[in-house]
């Protein structure tokens, strides 16, 4: 199975501006190719995923990819499947921001060979480009009618769109033909929604580069869930690459409760997994659902490729202590992590303290009666170890590494005692 036969059997490919040109010029030559991200927050969500691991395949396959930020396009914003306009940021926010893309992009791809990944920042061809250069050289070659057309563009006309989001797509149009007349780059990988900015860029290439100049693009399909809710979403929010954001234990979650309907598709998505592994995956899920055997492998694959195999190593230990009930191995950072969302109370005297008042000044129960019933019906556990006596007493033994205390009331309800 060749790089397109894969993509089509994943599901990826969801339009392409030439389908015969795109599979005769990939049979024939290595291409470079290139897909982009604006720096409009500091990490990106695993929303932004596919069409990068998409980008992978292809490096995979012996192409080379182009990364690129945009450090110019984040300070105007994209109009595509916004109803209203971008609150403008800082020329300082968007550099930050930028740095922290090009950090996470660069645990996706392999910089080193002859298709070494090359990450690119337009803010160092369009950022310092004056008005004039911009509507003389660019902006003659992109009729209003035709950027009417445009869906992203024709949908804002009602609620209103400002002259600044409404050349986005005209220097998106100058990445590809920058990426295009330097970077040798014959084909531009987006979301189903960046349809209308490709084939701006196609068209600035036809009218700019020398006559006969081919180039494409590729789209992919949105990704949904079969429930109809949002992919990407929990109830605490977006998850996010950036660790601090979303702990390497928190994304682990997110993938292995994966729904039964959804985890051959993602698996297929964004896994690197061949077809005859997926295939087993998904007779597993038919005929043995409650192994889980292809959560499992879809978050453990994700989990290493974004965060590595130490911090997998970590999520699963925590994940089976969480399980098992066997806190006392956990070290408090991985505490931290896999009791982040708990209810929790911070016992600020850290003076030792009897179970009895504890439960009441954690609000884990709602009267002295019920902790000693709680405790004497052996319902209450210190860190995995149940406790029986109403007279036990809390101190420096019960802390891990001196700053948690994990309570759990009954069998899944925990709470969280910090020091």
């Amino acid at each position: 199975m060749n790089l397109l036969e894969d993509l089509q059997w994943r599901g990826i490919i969801y339009q392409q501006t030439d389908e015969e040109g795109i599979k005769e010029t990939l049979e024939k030559e290595k291409i470079s190719l290139y897909c982009g991200v604006d720096p409009t927050a500091d990490s990106m969500h695993i929303g932004h995923l596919l069409p990068y691991l998409t980008l992978r395949r292809f490096q995979k396959a012996g192409h080379r990819p182009i990364v690129l930020v945009g450090g110019a396009t984040g300070m105007i914003g994209d109009p595509s499947g916004k109803s209203e306009e971008r609150k403008l940021q800082t020329t300082e926010v968007i550099q930050h921001n930028a740095e922290c893309l090009q950090k996470q992009l660069s645990q996706i791809f392999d910089f080193a060979g002859d298709n070494g990944a090359v990450m690119v920042n337009n803010y160092d061809w369009a950022g310092k480009m004056d008005i004039v250069t911009f509507l003389r050289d660019y902006g003659k070659h992109v009729g209003v009618n035709y950027m009417l057309a445009k869906d992203t563009i024709a949908n804002r006309l009602e609620t209103g769109i400002s002259f600044t989001e409404f050349t986005y797509t005209i220097l998106q149009a100058m990445d590809f033909l920058h990426l295009y007349e330097n970077y040798d780059c014959k084909m531009q990988v987006g979301g189903s929604d960046q349809w209308g900015n490709i084939t701006t860029g196609l068209e600035l290439i036809r009218k700019m580069a020398p006559e006969g100049s081919k180039a494409y693009g590729l789209t992919i399909p949105l990704v949904t869930k079969a429930d109809g809710t949002k992919f990407g979403k929990t109830e605490s929010g977006a998850v996010w690459l950036d660790p601090e954001k979303t702990s390497p234990y928190e994304f682990y979650q997110f993938w292995i409760n994966t729904a039964d309907a959804d985890v051959i598709k993602y698996l297929k998505f964004f896994t690197f997994l061949s077809k005859e592994e997926i295939e087993a995956l998904e007779q597993s899920v038919q005929s043995e659902p409650h192994v889980r055997k292809a959560q499992k492998a879809l978050a453990e694959e994700m989990t290493r490729l974004i965060h590595g195999q130490s911090a997998l190593d970590q999520a699963v230990k925590i994940t089976e202590a969480l399980f098992n009930g066997d806190i006392q191995n956990l070290t408090a950072a991985e505490i931290k992590q896999g009791f982040k969302d708990v209810p929790t109370y911070e016992h600020t005297t850290g003076e030792d303290i009897g179970i009895v008042d504890l439960l009441i000044a954690a609000k884990i129960v709602s009267s002295k009666r019920q902790a000693r019933e709680d405790t004497a019906n052996g319902a209450i556990y210190i860190n995995g170890n149940r406790i029986t006596e109403t007279d036990y007493i809390v101190d420096a033994k019960d802390r891990i590494e001196g700053q948690f205390t994990v309570i759990r009331r009954g069998k899944k309800k925990y709470f969280l005692i910090k020091y």
